[in-house]
């Protein structure tokens, strides 16, 4: 138990609302930002600051005075919390004395390890530090090693840094694999009660190469539909819920986690195998309990009538997108000859999907065609080459009817006046707003957006500028314009994809809002109320909970009830669905960080091979401190700093995302081709440093006497520190080649994050 630290020293003739609570965000160059409750602007924190408090600490900070850059900076008043997490570094020994350099850049400073208190670790290992004594104003922070991971080197050292890096739950609770092992092997003559038999329906499944977990599988007809024609469209989806009970250990470990995480060689599964890649996973020619969502589609492809049951089902193939593609391209070829009984049936769902797929245009849904990478590994699980995704008909075809059905489910849940999670997309804040409107006017485009734009203004404007050759730059900032997705009971809509209600039902064996979804579901079907288990809520998901719902109970008590949630909900029924869904994102956010970092050890490690050599590539972001580049044939990210673009001072124009050169004119911009060198590498930064060898668009800029003026050279260190960001990309993206959380269909629309490649352009830090 660590005990609270209070700083002396406070000024006077400062009013309490000057005191602030949040959590520390440590920064590699020794300063840190506090993180507010409330959502308000980060509090800097110098170093001084920094020195008694670590990364992740919950504090109470006074505001103190403005900083130089006009951010509020802050004293810290107290340690409100300090989280059990471990900390992950190499075991080091300098001058006699042990030490641990922490892996992660944000704990400012090494932690200092007794002679008696390295266990079995050797020099160099990388091991697992629990503090035994806190950091103090002149002391350094004291631990002993309580896990030995192994050499740096080692395959699937990067996952098993990652994985407590970020508090990924890695190991399941020895309660939740007994119940696991003591579930069935097969349906059993008891499950099929009360079930519709859809055995005989040929449904399919269709999923990528590699795919271990079936969770969906698909079947379509031509049908009559109101009085014209249309298809009967089926989603059956693994019914998770019969198995696993509210409650349950299995449940709790199961919340713990939230989501399935994926790395390239490696999935951190929400649920145990004997459930994901078994009873639950619809294998070929199994019988399987699963949860149907039957549609009826018009011509227009419009949703004309929905049911839910529950069912057991057996698929009759298991595709690949690969091969589905192939038969779509050619229904006479060698894959159709191969799968001739369901070629019929494919056919069929191409034509439904073609219809959804022109309902979602004329509903002005945003959908940018982005660049998706797979990351290609050895068997000792180093990089052999990052590849493109290539998105075929077969993938939009299962994206347009898992949007279906999650559409389906949330009008159910309204309809029937259920409290549930949602899955929402709100449209860009004012800030933002007119952040884009100021760019758009700077870009000469030639339209502007609404004060309170739609999804149909964002593709107007996508359509109209696709052919300029600025487009990636535009399409860029349409992206980053908009906000993240998440899950609340309070439903605001879909901004992406153009939707008035969207929840996810689709992949309860990898997301836990689908299961708490499913059982909603059920619960207004067998006519009972599903309620909330008394789960834990952990973290900072609990204490900005907290201080939102008592930011705002006076408020709510005079407004009408929250829009879509239906009949009469309690406070505290509300507050439970408000935490399960805060906990929910929290840890979407977690698993698309610690994928991402996984990423870019993978990346740094690979290029360390490549050190000095030349690539030609395409810049991806501009800051003020350089710009971005995504190499064309490697896929790789890596930092151009502003020193490294010639010898004269070069402004920033944040209006057009663009770094000016003062004398020459020389613009840097999103989508510029340059021809770059590998000049450093740095695994435990993450970091990947370019140096320029060619303007692909412009004379060289090497020009003068090659020096850089030292307020640019002075102003491009500050601000790269200020942004907090590492060479190999943006903070919270989503990792390149790791499975995305989000569901199919809804990952382009959801791009708060930012499409692969692209970076805070602006020299702040990106918060989750």
């Amino acid at each position: 138990m660590y005990n609270q630290k209070k700083a002396s020293g406070t000024s006077s003739g400062q009013s309490p609302s000057d005191e602030l609570e949040g959590s520390v965000q440590g920064h590699r160059d020794g300063h840190g930002f506090v993180t507010t409750d409330d959502g308000g602007p980060d509090i800097y924190l110098p170093p001084n600051e920094m020195r008694a408090v670590l990364h992740k600490d919950r504090v109470r900070v006074r505001i103190v005075r403005q900083d130089r850059r006009g951010r509020p900076e802050g004293r810290v008043l107290e340690i409100v919390a300090r989280p059990p997490q471990p900390i992950i570094g190499r075991l080091l020994q300098e001058s006699g004395v042990w030490l641990v350099a922490p892996e992660d850049k944000r704990y400012g400073q090494d932690v200092l390890i007794p002679k008696d208190a390295t266990g079995s670790a050797q020099a160099g290992q990388v091991v697992v530090v629990e503090l035994t004594e806190p950091p103090a104003l002149y002391g350094q922070p004291v631990g002993r090693v309580v896990e030995v991971l192994g050499e740096v080197d080692d395959p699937g050292m990067e996952v098993e840094i990652a994985v407590r890096k970020y508090g990924v739950p890695h190991v399941f609770s020895d309660e939740c694999l007994a119940q696991a092992q003591a579930l069935p092997d097969k349906v059993r003559a008891q499950d099929w009660r009360h079930r519709v038999d859809l055995t005989d329906i040929p449904l399919v499944t269709i999923d990528g190469e590699d795919a271990r977990d079936f969770d969906d599988a698909v079947y379509c007809e031509p049908a009559r539909v109101g009085r014209g024609k249309g298809w009967r469209l089926l989603v059956a989806i693994a019914d998770v819920s019969h198995y696993v009970e509210t409650g349950s250990a299995i449940d709790i470990d199961a919340y713990d986690r939230a989501t399935s995480v994926y790395f390239p060689r490696r999935v951190i599964p929400m649920l145990p195998e004997k459930l994901s890649n078994g009873l639950c996973s619809l294998n070929p020619h199994v019988e399987r309990l699963a949860m149907v969502c039957d549609m009826l589609i018009s011509a227009k492809g419009e949703l004309h009538a929905y049911q839910f049951y529950p069912a057991v089902m057996c698929s009759h193939a298991r595709f690949t997108y690969t091969e589905v593609a192939a038969i779509l391209a050619n229904t006479r070829g060698p894959e159709a000859a191969r799968y001739r009984e369901r070629v019929g049936e494919l056919i069929h769902l191409h034509d439904a999907y073609r219809a959804l797929a022109a309902a979602r245009q004329a509903r002005g849904a945003v959908d940018f065609e982005t660049v998706e990478t797979q990351i290609l590994c050895d068997d000792n699980g180093r990089i052999e080459k990052i590849v493109p995704r290539v998105r075929t008909e077969a993938h939009r075809l299962i994206e347009e009817a898992m949007l279906a059905a999650n559409v389906c489910s949330a009008d159910f849940i309204g309809q029937a006046g259920r409290p549930a999670l949602y899955r929402v997309h709100e449209g860009p804040t004012p800030e933002k707003v007119e952040t884009l409107r100021t760019y758009l006017k700077a870009m000469a485009v030639g339209m502007g957006i609404s004060d309170e734009p739609s999804p149909a203004e964002f593709q107007a404007i996508a359509e109209a500028t696709k052919d300029r050759p600025d487009a990636l730059q535009i399409h860029t900032m349409l992206l980053r314009s908009m906000q993240q997705a998440i899950y609340t009971p309070i439903n605001s809509g879909h901004f992406g994809l153009a939707y008035e209600a969207y929840t996810h039902f689709t992949s309860p064996i990898r997301r836990y809002p689908d299961l708490l979804v499913h059982r909603v579901i059920k619960s207004i079907l067998a006519g009972t109320k599903y309620v909330l288990p008394n789960l834990p809520t952990p973290g900072e998901a609990q204490f900005k909970l907290a201080k939102r719902l008592a930011s705002k109970a006076a408020a709510q008590a005079d407004e009408a009830p929250p829009r879509k949630l239906g009949g009469a909900i309690s406070p505290r029924e509300l507050q439970a669905w408000e935490a399960a869904g805060l906990h929910c994102s929290a840890n979407e956010r977690r698993a698309d960080e610690a994928s991402h970092d996984v990423q870019a050890w993978l990346k740094c490690q690979y290029m360390r091979e490549h050190l000095g050599e030349e690539y030609s590539g395409v810049i991806s972001a501009v800051t003020s401190f350089g710009v971005f580049v995504t190499l064309d044939a490697l896929y790789v990210d890596g930092l151009l700093h502003i020193t490294e673009l010639g010898g004269e001072y070069f402004r920033y124009d944040e209006a057009r995302q663009e770094l000016r050169g003062e004398r020459t004119g020389i613009r840097y911009a999103i989508g510029d081709r340059l021809q770059v060198q590998v000049s450093r590498v740095d695994l435990d930064g993450r970091r990947i440093d370019f140096r320029l060898v060619r303007d692909e668009l412009a004379p060289p800029a090497g020009g003068g006497n090659g020096k850089v003026r030292e307020g640019a050279r002075r102003r491009g260190a500050d601000d790269a520190a200020a942004a907090g960001e590492g060479s190999s990309g943006k903070r919270g993206a989503k990792a390149d080649g790791a499975k995305d959380s989000r569901s199919k269909g809804d990952r382009k629309a959801e791009t708060g994050k930012g499409a692969k490649g692209a970076k805070s352009g602006k020299a702040t830090r990106q918060r989750s």
